[in-house]
């Protein structure tokens, strides 16, 4: 049996996301900078597009920029709340340890130029305290940025209290809601929100396109010079196909959240009752406030590249984490973040799981990853300590 548990590393395209790329594809050739009729045809199919996200996200559509997806989304969000920070000698930045590395990349970078970031603990159970966000903030404070969900184990973030928080000490609010859009509702007013990042490919869209949410007053550094597309903040001529199935994407699962979670939600359920039941196995993240598809565990014991080329082998697919750093050798950060020891976090596994997956498919991780579990532990030399009581062990039995 072949089983696909990697959605949040990417997802198949929707027959409807598809549908409407290859119209646009045949039908809307024109540039739509261009004045002439080809062109004002590709300008309105593409201002459509706009406002079908925007009102996904309860936006306007002035408030949406196209991208290449939720890491340049995430950098030009970052680089345009520091620079208008930056004016009013506001240098400091709040955040979490467990971002992705797309927000935590581009903070290392600002600190070197001379920026103070501040990167919050986040609880063991894998979810950031308002108030630890309240306390940290400074008359300095140009920026917060706190994911939406967790990429590698699903922790939904209290956002709109965070939100909150921001907009009452004045000071600009972003979140990464790459694995929140298409998954959850989110609504950018109701949970005050001023900068959001998405990505098309996560929720059954194409590759390679993005959206930037910014509430209208608030103006973007431009990253890309060359051109006045998207209001003069990303030169270049935008990808209409992908755009178009980017909206017709969100559409459809904004459309289903309810009915997909009401499927996808026993489905997880089940592989966490499931995967509990291995010896000193461990779910990462709170157990009920998480996106209905993610699953991480930690097995102790085992390491974690292993386990996951043998249940390929057995025809599932899985991560240990990010895709985007799925050829480090090093533990993920995220696990680190919550408490996890350096031998621990390497043993864990993320079964992302969508509405395209069956029960059927969860009986037969349930079946397989157990097996693989105890496999790779009669040739452990580490389990064999735990065993013996040369090490201790760090999850309960």
């Amino acid at each position: 049996m072949l089983v696909y548990a990697d959605h949040a590393a990417t997802t198949e395209m929707s027959e409807t996301a598809i549908a409407a790329m290859t119209d646009a594809m045949r039908r809307v050739w024109g540039n739509p900078s261009s004045l002439h009729s080809v062109g004002q045809e590709a300008k309105v199919v593409l201002e459509n597009a706009r406002e079908e996200i925007a009102k996904a996200l309860r936006a306007t559509a002035k408030e949406i920029t196209f991208t290449s997806g939720g890491s340049e989304a995430d950098n030009q969000a970052i680089l345009s709340a520091v620079k208008l920070g930056a004016a009013k000698n506001k240098k400091h930045i709040i955040s979490t340890k467990f971002e992705h590395h797309a927000v935590l990349h581009v903070l290392e970078k600002l600190a070197k130029e001379g920026y103070e970031i501040t990167l919050l603990d986040v609880h063991e159970n894998g979810i950031v305290d308002p108030e630890d966000v309240r306390n940290a903030i400074r008359p300095d404070t140009a920026l917060v940025t706190v994911m939406y969900a967790n990429n590698e184990i699903g922790t939904i973030q209290p956002i709109r209290e965070i939100g909150a928080i921001c907009r009452e000490r004045g000071v600009l609010f972003h979140t990464d809601a790459v694995q929140a859009i298409g998954h959850i509702p989110v609504d950018v007013v109701k949970d005050n929100i001023d900068l959001l990042s998405l990505s098309a490919h996560k929720f059954h869209g194409p590759k390679g396109v993005g959206v930037l949410f910014a509430r209208r007053g608030i103006r973007l550094a431009t990253l890309i010079e060359g051109g006045a597309q998207e209001r003069g903040k990303r030169a270049g001529t935008e990808n209409i196909p992908s755009i178009v199935g980017m909206a017709a994407a969100i559409k459809e699962a904004v459309a289903n959240l309810d009915a997909n979670a009401a499927k996808v939600v026993p489905l997880r359920d089940k592989l966490i009752t499931g995967l509990r039941k291995i010896p000193y196995s461990h779910l990462n993240g709170d157990r009920d406030r998480r996106v209905p598809g993610i699953v991480n565990f930690c097995f102790e014991g085992i390491e974690g590249e292993s386990l996951l080329l043998l249940l390929d082998m057995r025809g599932i697919s899985s991560s240990s984490g990010s895709a985007c750093t799925s050829g480090s050798l090093d533990p993920s950060h995220v696990l680190l973040s919550l408490g996890i020891p350096h031998e621990v976090a390497h043993g864990s596994l993320r079964l992302s799981i969508d509405e395209t997956n069956t029960e059927e498919q969860i009986d037969y991780i349930l079946e397989a990853v157990p097996q693989v579990v105890d496999y790779l532990r009669k040739m452990s030399p580490v389990w064999e300590d735990l065993e013996s009581g040369k090490r201790n062990h760090f999850f309960a039995k």
